[in-house]
């Protein structure tokens, strides 16, 4: 019996898989480290979260998503999702894959370490340099700003390092 919710569990997380973050759609829940974790006792499944931040004006939208895609497997009858207060989401917590994503669509990955508190470096999406400045701390979501690049001239996104 085990062995059918364990398996029933790594359903769940392929199906999180393809669900995709609504701001941007290019990289899964998975990849953001948003699941913290999934449950499957019988036939109903729960799948913690993480947000971004609590204020995320999208969780409405990923708990929907979530319950519709959690819903399509055969053997679940009932989806919880929570989002947890704590842990507090990081940006550490984007997968190598989400940070490869992410450039994919123009926007840099925060830095996985500062060299100095409160002062990140940020890497072109586009042509990778390092030669980059941060045009406006305020981007189009709460967790982004926008970035210039001096070497190739783009302005770009890059997810603020929490």
């Amino acid at each position: 019996m085990q062995d059918t919710f364990s398996s029933l569990e790594q359903k769940v997380w392929d199906k999180l898989q393809q669900v995709t973050d609504p701001e941007i759609t290019s990289v899964s829940l998975v990849e953001m480290g948003m699941v913290d974790g999934v449950q499957v006792d019988g036939g109903i499944a729960t799948v913690r979260m993480i947000p971004t931040f609590v204020g995320c004006p999208a969780l409405s939208m990923m708990e929907s998503d979530v319950t519709k895609a959690v819903s399509e497997l055969e053997g679940i009858t009932e989806v919880n999702v929570i989002f947890l207060k704590n842990p507090i989401w990081t940006s550490d917590r984007i997968t190598a894959e989400g940070r490869e994503r992410l450039k994919e669509v123009g926007i840099a990955p925060p830095p996985l370490e500062s060299k100095q508190e409160g002062v990140w470096e940020i890497e072109c999406p586009y042509c990778g340099s390092p030669r980059t400045v941060l045009d406006n701390i305020f981007g189009p979501t709460a967790c982004r700003s926008i970035f210039y690049c001096s070497t190739c001239k783009n302005p770009f996104e890059a997810i603020k390092p929490v």
